[in-house]
């Protein structure tokens, strides 16, 4: 029995199907199926019940994963009690990163991180908040980068920054004459969204809730991507809500579109830096950071007043 073994049957069971526990793992799926098989044969039972679809555990097979898990949740403990000691930061350090987040976060201080810390390996993931909280969960994951609450006992949360939101208007839209955005404004405009999933939509529903008692925004249209909304403003299409991070490259010149902020208190959400309460790599934790804090422009600076909305 080896570790490799044991982590390629908690891949299968996290995904329910061996070509994609492969595929997650960058492994083949034959060497996947020939590794369990021989595990299955040494211990004399199945762990998995390949007649159905998904696969699922046998009944041993969910004790015999639940131990799996355990044992390599410890065996990376024990890679990171010997590096705890070296003053040096090294080894491999695994963040998942929400994709409103990410595009527009990770170019400010990637470069600076990597330089000041050769001998770290970040793997960093664009994932939904949900899958970063299981990565934590699960401990294949070291950190999270997410913009909502979580309130499981396991999980440690520190704030990075808030971020203001702006209005991402059509070049022909009617708010264009007014100076700044006020939410009561957004009530009746129909406005892009991001889809299920995102907490970007959650929380661009919950401040049209905040501006009246009705039935909310009047949805267009629905997309997982903020840039795919972009482009569809760009087109004359109507507005779209912004985290101010994603408009920092905006252009006038260059975009057929009006980038409008709103007054005070201007609504924003609160970024968080999210680990499991029992992590070792609490110097990585602290690199990263400041790191971050050190990079960020200086409108995520100011001290104004903020309208969070989670």
């Amino acid at each position: 029995m080896t570790l490799t073994q044991l982590s390629y049957i908690v891949a299968v069971n996290k995904y329910r199907h061996f070509a994609t526990a492969a595929e997650k793992i960058y492994v083949t799926q034959p060497t996947l199926s020939m590794q369990i098989h021989k595990l299955e044969e040494q211990l004399g039972v199945k762990i998995f019940d390949r007649s159905r679809s998904p696969v699922v555990p046998t009944e041993v097979g969910e004790k015999i994963i639940q131990v799996a898990t355990e044992i390599l949740k410890q065996a990376r403990h024990i890679e990171d009690i010997a590096r705890m000691s070296d003053e040096t930061l090294r080894g491999t350090f695994r963040i998942g990163v929400i994709p409103t987040i990410a595009p527009y976060l990770l170019p400010l201080f990637l470069k600076s991180f990597m330089e000041s810390y050769p001998e770290v390996e970040l793997v960093i993931e664009e994932l939904l908040t949900q899958d970063v909280i299981e990565g934590l969960t699960d401990d294949t994951l070291d950190a999270g980068i997410i913009a909502t609450p979580t309130e499981q006992s396991h999980i440690y949360v520190e704030e990075l920054y808030k971020e203001p939101f702006v209005g991402y208007l059509s070049g022909d839209h009617p708010l264009n004459k007014n100076k700044s955005l006020k939410v009561n404004q957004i009530e009746d405009m129909q406005v892009w969204l991001m889809n299920e999933g995102h907490c970007l939509r959650n929380q661009a529903l919950k401040l049209c809730k905040k501006a009246r008692s009705g039935n909310g925004l009047s949805i267009r249209f629905e997309s997982g991507n903020l840039e795919t909304l972009k482009k569809l403003v760009e087109q004359n299409f109507g507005m779209t809500l912004m985290p101010i991070l994603a408009v920092q490259d905006f252009d006038s010149n260059c975009a057929n579109a009006v980038v409008k902020q709103f007054e005070a208190p201007v609504p924003s959400r609160k970024v968080r830096l999210i680990y499991g309460r029992e992590f070792l790599k609490k110097k990585l934790i602290k690199a990263l950071k400041k790191q971050i804090q050190d990079h960020l422009p200086p409108e995520l600076k100011k001290n104004e007043k903020l309208l969070v909305i989670d």
